[in-house]
């Protein structure tokens, strides 16, 4: 019997094709779209990635990590004098304009670390070493940079490179490999004392104090003392688990609240649902239409109605997981083709590939069902009409 009933399903290759891409299509737009979402709110905590350590103490008003309030300079030594903190370093963040060669201007991401303890150095260089920063107008980059900051993007810069950054220069003395900022802009790195000589001078300038735990002590722990001790603002730095004070969160979910990106994506998501939908379901409808007559002969000679419900799921699971498979695969080629070129960012985790799978399975088993709800109500007869 589901030899048969595959034979009947390449037998009409029009309307099993029409299968194929419907589900298809439904796949690919799917998993396209959301790797892209899960993609870009990645980007959105590019920082903590880019500069890690294992709490991060802001003003008490910050609620993502983009958000720049900046402390009092004596805030890192309230935090410093708290019980189980190991050590508690200064960092400068900020987006400040880069003149070019050329004389075109651009903006970076400005990170200042602390000069003896590089305490948010990028954890991935690729040539040079941090404790160079330590020269006169040092800086690291990453490698977007490279591209970004040469008035030639076919000609990026390269170690030893000068540009300005407000007006003062800078010098490459470091690559190194760094997430893409939401912002679009590259990511520098200098000392905290030259970030700050090269941003606009204002009052307060302490953008945020990275934190390690002393031996013994949880990061959940070491972050509620320092906001009960100093009043600020302690996020902790695990990388998305459930840590309630996790600052990659905490980022995500302001975005999703502040932000019309979900119901961007979630939009496109949900017309890849109702076009795989409308497709599979309308079009399997009409290839049972097509085929009563085979379905009535098979009735008349003793099949039951179990067993033509069992040829149906047959056909479209084979219908399903050849669909699924095919634009699970273009919407992995896209996603490396993604990688390679930097954009649009793509991040596909495992939830997704399995979340839609689990759609793709609802739309069979409802395009079935109405081929089924058909069949059972046939009658045998029909097949000696004329």
């Amino acid at each position: 019997m589901f030899r048969l009933a595959l034979k009947m399903l390449f037998g009409d290759t029009a309307k099993y094709l029409m299968l194929v891409f419907g589900v298809m299509f439904s796949t690919f737009l799917m998993t396209q779209q959301s790797s892209v979402f899960c993609g870009l709110m990645r980007w959105t905590t590019a920082i903590l990635k880019n500069a890690p350590a294992p709490i991060w103490v802001v003003e008490t008003e910050v609620r993502q990590v983009n958000q720049t309030i900046a402390m009092r300079d004596t805030d890192l030594g309230r935090v410093r004098s708290v019980s189980g903190v190991d050590w508690a370093m200064p960092l400068y963040s900020g987006v400040q304009n880069v003149r070019l060669e050329n004389g075109s201007l651009t903006v970076v991401q400005l990170l200042g670390i602390d000069s003896t303890t590089f305490a948010g150095a990028p954890p991935r260089m690729i040539e040079g070493s941090i404790e160079s920063l330590r020269q006169p107008n040092a800086v690291v980059v990453d490698d977007l940079a490279l591209k970004r900051l040469s008035p030639n993007p076919a000609v990026p810069l390269k170690m030893g490179s000068t540009f300005e950054i407000n007006d003062q220069e800078a010098r490459i003395v470091g690559i190194c490999h760094a997430m893409r900022s939401f912002t679009g802009g590259p990511f520098v790195w200098t000392t905290y004392e030259r970030a700050l000589s090269y941003s606009p001078q204002q009052r307060k300038m302490l953008s945020a104090i990275l934190v390690s735990p002393a031996a013994g002590k949880s990061i959940d722990e070491v972050a509620e003392s320092i906001e009960a001790e100093t009043g600020l603002k302690a996020y902790v730095n695990t990388g998305f688990k459930s840590s309630p004070r996790d600052f990659n969160t905490a980022t995500i979910f302001w975005f999703v609240k502040n932000t019309g990106i979900p119901i961007s994506f979630g939009t496109t998501v949900l017309v890849g649902l109702i076009v795989g939908i409308a497709i599979s379901c309308q079009t399997f409808y009409l290839f049972v239409l097509d085929n009563l007559k085979h379905y009535g002969a098979l009735k008349a000679m003793g099949a039951t109605n179990g067993k033509l419900c069992m040829m149906l799921l047959t056909q479209v699971s084979v219908v399903g997981m050849i669909g699924y498979g095919i634009g699970l695969l273009f919407a992995s080629i896209f996603g490396m083709a993604a990688i390679k070129n930097t954009q649009p960012p793509f991040f596909m985790p495992d939830i997704i590939p399995l979340g839609v799978l689990g759609v793709i399975i609802f739309i069979c088993l409802l395009a079935s069902f109405l081929g089924i709800l058909r069949v059972s109500l046939l009658d045998a007869a029909v097949v000696f009409r004329g």
